[in-house]
């Protein structure tokens, strides 16, 4: 069975009769270099990672001219489709803030918790599939890099979808923890407002999605969307790690209550946010409620 078709590929369902498993199976084109690398890329990174936010891997097969990698299959399928479209499935709020926390708790773990740090690059909601709890994991590694802790780790080649690239990224073409994080905050600001990246407008802290305006609980709305604006801040300097992401997120930390002129383009905002972080990383929080939730 088809599940879905890229660039570089097919993937389809199949079963694993000795151990009576359903598995996603990528059957890479063959003729494209760009799928090999991929493939090559997927088997290096995945083969060793294991966390639960993350498409395990199971398997692979390199034979002549096929290529074919394995993974544990996501019967939900990806997260857009319930994000989008006329004939987009419903997604409550607690499943979408939960959807959330999973995701940055894979990012935090591939930049700071594994032995060696991976730039995920090309984060976005059609990346993310959902198990059959609707926990959302991160898939699709292809343009992952590797690099090694205590240095300085980038990978010079832009690469990614519209709407998720940092400005840094698309002027030096250099991908870095800190564009992950770019990315990241934009798909926050998606999933909270159902949005595509591209129609996301300068009201955002208003901009909650219309299915969920009486399913929500503000605070955690307006924490995500806080947030997602200060991840994608266009100065990387201002951008927090993703492991300062979830204690946010969890509220092991609080996020300090900035004006929207902060998130200008401005240098002094680097240094004011560096300061605070420094300072005072649990300073009290006061955002404008939202209309509607629980």
């Amino acid at each position: 069975m088809l599940l879905g078709k890229g660039g570089f590929g097919r993937v389809y369902r199949g079963y694993l009769s000795a151990s009576k498993q359903n598995v996603a199976i990528k059957r890479i084109f063959p003729e494209s270099k760009q799928g090999m690398k991929e493939f090559m890329s997927e088997v290096k990174l995945l083969g060793n990672v294991r966390h639960r936010s993350l498409v395990k891997l199971l398997g692979y097969c390199r034979n002549k001219h096929e290529l074919l990698l394995v993974y544990d299959y996501m019967p939900n399928g990806s997260l857009d489709k319930y994000l989008y479209g006329r004939h987009k499935l419903a997604l409550a709020w607690s499943q979408r803030f939960r959807i959330i926390k999973g995701v940055a708790c894979g990012l935090s773990y591939l930049h700071e918790e594994w032995e060696r740090v991976i730039i995920r690059r090309d984060i976005k909601s059609s990346n993310v599939l959902l198990d059959e709890e609707m926990n959302g994991r991160l898939g699709d590694f292809g343009l992952a890099r590797l690099h090694d802790h205590g240095v300085d780790a980038h990978t010079i080649h832009v690469a990614g979808t519209c709407g998720y690239i940092a400005p840094e990224l698309a002027r030096l073409g250099k991908a870095t923890k800190g564009t992950d994080v770019f990315a990241f905050g934009v798909f926050m600001m998606e999933v909270a407002c159902g949005k595509r990246p591209t129609e996301v407008n300068a009201s955002i802290i208003n901009s909650i999605d219309p299915s969920l305006e009486e399913d929500h609980v503000a605070e955690e709305v307006e924490l995500v969307l806080k947030l997602g604006l200060l991840c994608s801040h266009s100065s990387p300097k201002v951008r927090p790690t993703m492991r300062l992401v979830v204690q946010y997120l969890e509220r092991e930390a609080t996020l300090q209550d900035f004006a929207f002129s902060f998130f200008s383009i401005n240098e002094a905002n680097s240094e004011v946010y560096g300061q605070h972080i420094v300072s005072n990383p649990s300073v009290a929080t006061t955002i404008t409620t939202l209309s509607g939730g629980r």
